[in-house]
């Protein structure tokens, strides 16, 4: 056990190092990186409220994560919520819901020194983590103290698991407690509770599967700004790249310079998943002699067939304007982004082959026609061109699209399961 400890020991500040990376970058503040090591905390609360905590990575988990907040703050009516991100966005957007009795503050370092101080601090009655936020030190101290666990929408690619298995020989003494620490768990699709299942959470840990993503809604794009763009995308003849990754944009653009010689008045909106990649985009824009249009920059994207779409918070927009979206993330192995946002504003869906992350939905997708798989550029390009050429034939697809995610997104909707094991663990019966 001591060996364990020492290598959580040395992990940690390896953790702790990158983000005094982001610091010196200047993506942080230094007051960004003392508050993940305890900075604010108050040692007295004003409220004798309960208090649940919930965890989730960045925007993408919050956002879907929205929904459950507001059910446990609607269902408990003396109940307060910490919730807890890894990023600064995060925390900025979820401060701006401006809910009552929720806090946020960035999440605290997994090292045992900081967790302890913190969980004096705010003194949970439960942990909530979102999809694949599993913390070694985090989840073994809550277990400790007697404070539940609950995974909500767990996510474990095939490439993770894989990478959990090959190091169980090494990391066994930390695996194996981790999830053991786990009092209930709710996985998003059956690969990744098998996955689960595999690395040693008891059956009896699993609650139904839940996809937080499916519930979600985008709230519709401001109305004046969609009335200006909409006079310059002509919607058929429009293709979303929507969160791409490194390695995607490349195909992307290979496939729409094929696409223009079919279809001249094509347009491309580009929309990284990391808007911090745009000047790196931009660049390499730049050098392959391609004219652009950079949101950011303000410029008019009447002057150039494509549009780098590098802002955070506006893909409700994105989706309005395109009759086609590739979503990204699924032709390298990233698991690939929802569809139910794409389906939501009625574009067609091409996708890659990699889209682990919501199986189930594009399985559904696939088989009613809804959407369309897409290996690489060519396959991209024929897709698209053939989509533009019947555009009726897109209209066709997204109809399908609603008809596949309907049962699903009803499914999702309904996690009483869910709630139930959540107060009977907290001894809360008011969220039942």
């Amino acid at each position: 056990m001591f060996f364990y400890r020492f290598l959580l020991t040395i992990l940690s500040p390896l953790f702790a190092l990158a983000l005094l990376r982001q610091v010196l970058r200047g993506r942080e503040s230094l007051s960004d990186l003392a508050e993940r090591f305890g900075a604010g905390l108050t040692s007295a609360r004003t409220s004798t409220s309960p208090r649940l905590w919930i965890h989730g990575a960045s925007n993408g988990e919050m956002t879907a994560a929205r929904v459950l907040v507001e059910e446990a703050l609607s269902r408990a009516d003396d109940l307060d919520i910490l919730v807890t991100v890894n990023t600064v966005s995060a925390r900025t957007m979820v401060a701006d819901w401006g809910l009552p009795r929720v806090e946020v503050r960035l999440a605290p370092m997994d090292l045992r020194p900081v967790l302890k101080r913190f969980l004096a601090h705010i003194r949970p009655v439960a942990l909530v983590s979102l999809e694949n936020e599993i913390w070694p030190n985090r989840f073994t101290l809550l277990a400790q103290r007697g404070i539940p666990v609950v995974v909500a929408g767990a996510r474990m690619s095939e490439r993770t698991a894989s990478r959990w298995e090959k190091m169980q020989f090494l990391l066994r003494g930390i695996i194996r407690p981790t999830i053991a620490a786990i009092s209930k768990l709710a996985a998003q699709d059956t690969a990744s509770e098998q996955r689960m299942l595999q690395l040693g959470l008891p059956a009896s840990a699993l609650l139904p599967r839940m996809n937080l993503k499916s519930t979600v809604a985008l709230a519709p794009a401001p109305a004046a700004e969609l009335a200006a763009l909409e006079q310059v995308f002509p919607r058929d003849k429009t293709l979303l790249a929507a969160s791409t990754h490194a390695g995607e944009e490349r195909l992307v653009l290979e496939a729409f310079h094929d696409l223009q010689k079919v279809h001249p008045d094509a347009r491309l909106i580009l929309a990284p998943r990391h808007p911090s990649r745009a000047e790196a985009l931009a660049a390499e824009l730049t050098r392959s002699g391609l004219y652009f249009a950079q949101r950011s920059k303000g410029d008019d994207p009447a002057q150039s067939q494509i549009y780098l779409a590098d802002t955070l918070g506006e893909m409700a927009l994105w989706y309005h304007l395109a009759g086609l979206s590739f979503i990204g993330g699924s032709l390298t192995h990233h698991g690939g982004h929802t569809p139910y946002e794409p389906v939501q504003f009625n574009t067609a869906i091409l996708h890659g082959p990699h889209v682990s992350n919501h199986i189930a939905a594009y399985e559904a997708l696939d088989q009613s026609g809804g959407a369309r798989i897409v290996s690489d550029a060519q396959a991209l390009c024929k897709a698209a061109s053939a989509l533009m050429s019947n555009p009726q034939h897109a209209k066709d697809m997204t109809a399908k699209a609603h008809t596949a995610l309907s049962p699903l997104r009803e499914a999702h909707l309904r996690q009483e399961a869910f709630w139930s094991a959540l107060a009977d663990l907290t001894k809360l019966p008011a969220l039942k």
